[in-house]
C-alpha cells in the first residue's frame, strides 16, 4: 500500500548494489505489519477486478457561468472575480489555464475558488512540526486533527503532550486516525489521549467488531489535516513520525547516524476564508464514521482576510464516483501550455494520467517528474519504473531524488496552477484512499514552488533513455511483476 511513511526497505538506486539501509527496529515492525496487511487487502480483491474503471468525468469546457471567487464577505461579482483572475494571469506566462481549466475544476469540485488567505510553503519535518506544534500551544477553542500515521515515538509523543495540554486547558480536541496507518500504534498511546479527554476516532478499524457501520477495509484515510481555532490549517504530506525529524536539504543528502535516509516532504500553511473548506471536509469524515456528537465549538468563526493569496481546497473520498483531486489534475495537465512540473513519491500511473502526460509533452510542453531513487514501497516503485520507457520515448524527463526517501507530493503547471497535498498518483490515492490538496493559483506562490522543484531538481539524477534502455533483466522482471499489483498498491 503506498499510503504512508514506510512499508519496508529503500530500495536502491538504478546501477546501486543491493545493500539495504538499516531501519530501526520498532518502525521496521510497524511498517512490515502495513505492508503485510495491504497485501493481504491485495489478495483478497484481485479476483473481483476484472475490468479498470473510469476514473475521471469528460473533461469538455463546461457551458456556464463565469469562474466566480469567493472572499471573506461572501461570493464576489462576476466583475472582481475576473478582475482578480485577470491580476493573477498578467503576472505569470502566457497560459489558458485560467479560461479553460478553472472552469473544469469550478465545475468537478463544488468547493470555491477563495481569496483573501495567506498560504505558507513549508519544507521537511522539522519546519512543519515547529509551525504546527506552534499553532496547536495558540490554540484557545478547538483542535481538529486527522492523519494516516500516528507513531508512539519522540515526535508522536511530543503532539500527544501538546494536545493533552490543550484539552486540560478547555480547548476541544478531535482526533481523526486511521486504522490501518496506525496498526502499529500501541493501544495505550490512545488511552492517554481519551482519558485526557480527546475524542479519538478511528477510521474504518481493522477489526470488524468495532466498525460503526458499512466494515470496508480497503477505504483508507490518507489525510494529513490539522485545524486550529477554525482559522489555521495545516496539510500536506506529512504523517506525525519521527522518520521527519531531520531535513533532507542539511546534511548533503547523506544517511542519519542510524543508516536511515532523511524524508522529503511538503506541507502547506493555511490562513483565510478557505480554512472552513477544510473544515468542512473534515466533520463531513466525523459524521459519516459515525463518530460520537462533537462538542459545541465554534468551529466556523466569520472569516477574515488574512492574505492575497487565491486557494481551492480539495478533498477526494472513494464514496465519490471519482477522484476530484485527481480529475482537476488531469484538466490541469491538459491546460498545459508552458510546463508541467510534478514531484511525486509513488508513481504508478493509470492510463488517463499516461496519456495527459505524453500528449501535453508531444504538443511542446515542459513535462518535468521527479520521482524516488528510494523507496519503502517496492510494489509502486517498481511498477512506476516499468512506465518510464513510454514517457521518456514521448519526450517526458524524468529525475530521480537521491539520498532521500521522496514523500512529497506537488505540482506545479504553467507556473501559476499550484497543488500540495497528500494525494499519490497511483491507483490507491485515486479510488481507495481519503485525500485533501490545496490548489494555489498565482505566480508568487508558483515562483515559491518553482524554486522547491529546481532545489530537488540539483539534488536529482536524470533518467536518460539510452541508459535506461540498457537496464539489467532483474529490473525488468521486477517491473513486470509489479505491474500486476498496480491497481491495489
Amino acid at each position: 500500500m503506498s499510503t504512508g511513511a514506510g512499508r519496508g526497505a529503500a530500495q536502491p538506486p538504478l546501477g546501486a548494489g543491493t545493500a539495504v539501509w538499516p531501519w530501526p527496529v520498532g518502525l521496521r515492525l510497524r511498517r512490515s505489519l502495513r505492508a503485510s496487511l495491504g497485501l493481504g487487502l491485495a489478495l483478497l480483491g484481485l479476483a473481483g477486478c476484472s475490468s479498470l474503471p473510469t476514473l475521471v468525468p469528460d473533461l469538455a469546457v463546461p457551458r456556464g457561468p463565469a469562474v466566480q471567487l469567493q472572499g471573506a464577505r461572501g461570493p464576489l461579482s462576476a466583475a472582481q472575480s475576473q478582475a482578480i483572475l485577470a491580476r493573477l494571469g498578467s503576472r505569470g506566462q502566457p497560459t489558458d489555464i485560467f479560461e479553460r481549466h478553472l472552469a473544469v475544476e469550478q465545475a468537478i469540485v463544488g468547493s470555491p475558488l477563495t481569496t483573501g488567505n495567506r498560504v505558507l510553503l513549508l519544507q521537511d519535518g522539522p519546519a512543519t512540526y515547529r509551525a504546527m506544534l506552534a499553532a496547536i500551544d495558540g490554540a484557545r477553542d478547538h483542535i481538529n486533527m486527522e492523519t494516516y500515521i500516528l507513531e508512539d515515538d519522540e515526535v508522536g509523543e511530543r503532539f500527544a503532550q501538546a494536545l493533552i495540554a490543550k484539552q486540560q486547558q478547555g480547548v476541544q480536541v478531535n482526533l481523526i486516525r486511521d486504522s490501518v496507518g496506525t496498526i502499529g500504534t500501541p493501544a495505550a498511546f490512545f488511552k492517554q489521549l481519551t482519558d485526557a479527554g480527546i475524542a479519538v476516532l478511528e477510521f474504518h478499524p481493522v477489526n470488524p467488531l468495532t466498525a460503526r457501520g458499512n466494515w470496508d477495509l480497503n477505504q483508507r484515510d490518507h489525510r494529513k489535516l490539522l485545524i486550529v481555532d477554525g482559522r489555521t490549517a495545516f496539510l500536506g504530506g506529512i504523517n506525525i513520525s519521527s522518520v521527519y525529524s531531520g531535513g533532507s536539504f542539511s546534511r548533503g543528502a547523506r544517511p542519519r547516524a542510524d543508516g536511515s535516509l532523511a524524508w522529503r516532504d511538503t506541507d502547506l500553511q493555511l490562513q483565510g476564508p478557505v480554512v472552513a473548506e477544510f473544515q468542512k471536509l473534515f466533520l463531513a469524515t466525523w459524521a459519516q464514521q459515525k463518530g460520537e456528537p462533537l462538542a459545541p465549538k465554534n468551529y466556523f468563526p466569520p472569516p477574515a482576510v488574512a492574505g492575497h493569496d487565491v486557494v481551492r481546497a480539495i478533498g477526494s473520498s472513494p464514496e465519490e464516483p471519482y477522484s476530484l483531486i485527481y480529475a482537476t489534475l488531469l484538466s490541469a495537465i491538459g491546460s498545459a501550455e508552458t510546463s508541467v512540473h510534478v514531484t511525486n513519491a509513488y508513481f504508478a500511473p493509470d492510463p488517463q494520467l499516461l496519456a495527459a502526460l505524453e500528449a501535453a509533452a508531444r504538443r511542446g510542453v515542459d513535462v518535468t517528474l521527479i520521482l524516488p531513487s528510494r523507496t519503502d514501497s517496492w510494489l509502486v516503485f517498481h511498477a512506476g519504473r516499468g512506465y518510464y520507457d513510454e514517457l521518456l520515448q514521448a519526450g517526458v524527463k524524468i529525475y530521480e531524488r537521491r539520498g532521500v526517501i521522496l514523500h512529497s507530493k506537488t505540482a506545479l503547471i504553467d507556473g501559476v496552477w499550484a497543488t500540495v497535498g497528500s494525494t499519490n498518483l497511483d491507483w490507491r490515492s485515486f479510488l481507495h484512499n481519503q485525500e485533501v490538496n490545496a490548489v494555489v493559483l498565482g505566480a508568487g506562490f508558483g515562483a515559491q514552488v518553482q524554486a522547491m522543484f529546481d532545489k530537488d531538481l540539483a539534488d536529482s539524477d536524470p533518467v536518460a533513455i539510452v541508459q535506461w534502455e540498457r537496464r539489467p533483466i532483474d529490473l525488468r522482471a521486477k517491473e513486470l511483476f509489479a505491474r500486476l499489483w498496480e491497481y491495489w498498491l
